[in-house]
This record gives C-alpha cells, sequence and structure tokens, in this order.
C-alpha cells in the first residue's frame, strides 16, 4: 500500500507549543500540544517537543510519510533559521533550523506565525486561488503576513510585514517595542481593552464593563457586551476599527492586495471588527483603490489554525522543488 505524506506542523507560543501531522490538503491527522516553559532553552524545548513526534508517529508509520517540517515561531527568520530574542521566551537568539538536524533529516523551514498564518490561508483557507493579500493577526499584537504574486514577501533581512509596528501616533500608547502609538497598541485584543478602559475615564457611556477589573477584562468579554447593544463596547470597537481602517487603508496603497483576511482572537468577533473596519477603510482609500479590496474572516479552523500555518509553509517550500 502506497504511504501519504504528511508535514509536520509546529507552533511555538509562549505557553504552549503545538505539533500536528498535516496532509496537502489541510487535514490534520494528529495533534498535541506541550507547555513551552518559556523560562526555559530552546535546545529542551526541541529536545521534549522531538520525543513527542517520533513516538506520535510511530503510531502512524505503516500508512504515512513524513516529508518535511514548518515551524512557526516569534521573531523567526525565514532566512537564516533563527528565532531573534523572542518575547515571551528566554531564548536569546538560537538558530532553530540548525537545531532541529539534531532530531531529524527532514527539509526544515521556520518563520514567524503570522507569515505561517497567510501561506496556511493560501494553501487551505480564505485565500485560495489567491496571489496578492494580506493576513491581519488580531491576538496580543498585530501581525502581519504580506503576499505579492503568490510569494510570501520576506524583504532583504527576512522580518518584512511589520504593520503592526507602523506608527498611528507619534506621542500615543506606549508599545512593547520601546516606542509609542505602534498599530497594535490600538487594533489588537490588549488594544481594544485599553481603549475601553480610556472610554471607561473620558466618557459617561452606561456600560456592564465598568464593573470589570483592567486584569480580568478580554476581548470575548467586549464583544459579548458589544453584541448586547452595549454603548461603550461599540464604541470601542468603532475606534478600533477607525484607526486598522486607515492603516490598513496605506497598505492598500503599498501593494494593491485583492483582500486582507483578518484572523486571530479579536477577529472571531466577526461583523463587529470586519465591517466598521470595511467602512472606514474605504474611507481613507485612494479613489483608484475604492471598492476593489474585500475584507474577509480567516477560514483557517481557530483550534488548528496555527498548526495549519505552519504545516502548510512547508508544504508550499516542498511544491517549489518539484
Amino acid at each position: 500500500m502506497k504511504k501519504t505524506n504528511l508535514t509536520v506542523g509546529i507552533d511555538v507560543g509562549g505557553t504552549n507549543t503545538s505539533f500536528g501531522f498535516v496532509s496537502d490538503d489541510g487535514k490534520i491527522v494528529f495533534e498535541k500540544s506541550i507547555p513551552t516553559f518559556a523560562e526555559q532553552s530552546a535546545e529542551q524545548l526541541f529536545s521534549r517537543l522531538f520525543k513527542e513526534v517520533d513516538s506520535s508517529y510511530k503510531k502512524l508509520a505503516n500508512k504515512y510519510n513524513l516529508a518535511g517540517i514548518g515551524i512557526g515561531a516569534p521573531n523567526a527568520n525565514y532566512y537564516k533559521g533563527t528565532v531573534e530574542l523572542p518575547p515571551n521566551l528566554n531564548w536569546g537568539t538560537v538558530n532553530v533550523i540548525k537545531l532541529i538536524k539534531k532530531y531529524s533529516l527532514l527539509p526544515a523551514v521556520i518563520t514567524n506565525d503570522a507569515n505561517a498564518a497567510a501561506i496556511g490561508e493560501m494553501l487551505f483557507g480564505a485565500a485560495k486561488e489567491m496571489k496578492n493579500f494580506i493576513v491581519i493577526t488580531l491576538g496580543t499584537g498585530l501581525g502581519s503576513g504580506i503576499v505579492v504574486n503568490g510569494e510570501l514577501v520576506y524583504g532583504h533581512d527576512g522580518f518584512a510585514g511589520e504593520i503592526g509596528h507602523t506608527i498611528v501616533n507619534p506621542n500615543g500608547r506606549d508599545c512593547g517595542c520601546g516606542r509609542r502609538g505602534c498599530l497594535e497598541t490600538y487594533a489588537s485584543a490588549t488594544g481594544i481593552c485599553r481603549t475601553v478602559f480610556e472610554l471607561i475615564c473620558n466618557t459617561n457611556l452606561e456600560s456592564i464593563l465598568r464593573k470589570k477589573n483592567y486584569q480580568d477584562l478580554n476581548a470575548r468579554q467586549i464583544s459579548d457586551a458589544a453584541k448586547k447593544g452595549d454603548k461603550l463596547a461599540l464604541e470601542a470597537f468603532d475606534y478600533t476599527a477607525k484607526v486598522l481602517g486607515l492603516k490598513l487603508a496605506d497598505s492598500v496603497a503599498h501593494l494593491s492586495p485583492q483582500a486582507i483576511i483578518l484572523f486571530g482572537g479579536l477577529a472571531l468577533a466577526g461583523e463587529l471588527i470586519i465591517k466598521p473596519t470595511k467602512t472606514y477603510m474605504e474611507n481613507y482609500l485612494l479613489n483608484i483603490f475604492k471598492g476593489k479590496v474585500k475584507i474577509l474572516p480567516s477560514k483557517l479552523p481557530g483550534n488548528y489554525a496555527a498548526i495549519l500555518g505552519a504545516g502548510a509553509l512547508i508544504w508550499n517550500e516542498l511544491k517549489k522543488v518539484k
């Protein structure tokens, strides 16, 4: 019996690291998650991880071959194979691809999670048949993956696509990158929480959110409140969409994408974020772009999106070789 090829998709997070075996049509045959233990070294993580990968694959080896390994990780450099000074991980700078060769001789490639999500959308999700699009990940921060003419844009140094760190207001909110006013401080799951508390301080809008402690508030609670007509929550979404729409209009001027795909926790709010963002973006667009750019939700299943993105990353590389 001919065996089916699978890739290994690995998503490295600050709390957990997940992996799965991914088919070339976007099905996950097996998946598992282990604690990352962010205070430990990369060597310790991958030693533990590949014990799990090898053990899991042995149960499937009679039906499947492994063809390659794709990794999505914070601050990952596609060209160098490195992860460089990742936030929330005590790694410093480490060559992950070189490290992986201790455990596997399979071809391997790494990039950041937003780039992996973009490849995932192109192969398995909302960007099928598209060659020019942007994926915006609205999580704790704001990441972006840019595809032009069917190729992911890495730039000359491997770090292209930092739309989340374009400046909204030079005197604006403090950002974790050390600067002020970055887009992700406004348009992200944490950004909308900051907006809610500014509105609590600066307006008299009635809201159930006034009872929330800042440490306990999350984007899901804001979304739930907005769906019930909470005026302050709706104002927070409107403000977030206004800022995001403005910066997306800039990105359209640079890239002329067919679509912008919203991915991640805040994007799960659906039309609460998509509809007003589209409206504001259209208002800010240069006339030649008006009515041409879609804003779409991700079509990657939320629980497995990161694994699919990482698996798609290596599938995309393997197809280039053929």
